[in-house]
């Protein structure tokens, strides 16, 4: 008899299926679809978001102006790795205002967990200077909301490890810099303050940041200087030529 009614039972729910012309085969497609998060990628504005964050409701980009931002992302909560580069992006808070940085951290656990996260972080002398306040926002994206807007969700895990992703974006809410990282791997708090003083140096697209490029060192010229014809020497001042196809800028302290 219970025999019976389970295969009454399967073949409703393929008649309904059927009626409806949903197959299990499409299902599936339907499903991969629908995990098929986009990366946003350079040159494209970045997808704002509405969301609860340690610093109350956040509304990204729009609260933070005509500022550059990093939008920074965590798969979750009191991870190592993660713990680090936070404490370490507080650590440097004065330098981000410098070049009018705003932060923002966005982590796959509930504000509570959040809250609870960046009183312990605080509470740590991780560095011989002592504690350090964390400033900026700790964004809730419990629900994946900000991570499947970003292209952090991996179509084929329902993981958040790839939820690993920095957004550097410009005062035009335009994405300028995209880095992945590994969970093993901590990020470098150096190299986002250089390459936000690169985009910032370069913004008037007359220059180019060579190999290595620090603020204070020369620049490249994407295209050649006009030369003086009345002048003993074809390189003009301020400038200067290794090959024909390579021109620097030399910097100005």
């Amino acid at each position: 008899m219970k025999k019976l009614v389970f295969l009454m039972l399967v073949a409703l729910s393929v008649t309904k299926l059927w009626s409806q012309g949903v197959f299990p085969s499409e299902t599936n497609e339907k499903f991969k679809e629908d995990r098929n998060f986009r990366i946003p990628l350079i040159g494209e504005t970045a997808p704002s978001f509405t969301a609860e964050s340690t610093n109350g409701t956040v509304k990204f980009p729009s609260d933070f102006g005509n500022n550059w931002k990093i939008l920074f992302s965590h798969p979750q909560d009191f991870t190592p790795v993660c713990s680090t580069e936070i404490l370490e992006l507080a650590k440097n808070q004065n330098e981000f205002d410098k070049l009018g940085v705003k932060l923002v951290v966005v982590s796959t656990d509930a504000l509570s967990t959040h809250v609870q996260w960046k009183k312990s972080m605080e509470g740590l002398s991780f560095f011989k200077t002592g504690p350090v306040k964390i400033e900026f926002p700790l964004v809730d994206d419990k629900n994946l909301s900000v991570s499947k807007k970003y292209g952090m969700i991996h179509a084929a895990t329902n993981t958040t490890q790839s939820v690993r992703g920095v957004f550097i974006i410009d005062p035009n809410n335009i994405i300028q810099a995209i880095y992945f990282y590994p969970r093993s791997v901590g990020r470098s708090t150096d190299e986002l303050l250089r390459i936000v003083a690169a985009l910032k140096a370069t913004s008037s697209k007359d220059y180019m940041t060579p190999i290595n490029w620090k603020p204070g060192n020369d620049l490249l010229v994407p295209i050649p200087p006009k030369t003086d014809a009345t002048s003993n020497t074809a390189v003009p001042a301020g400038y200067y030529s290794p090959a024909w196809y390579l021109w620097f800028k030399k910097a100005t302290n």
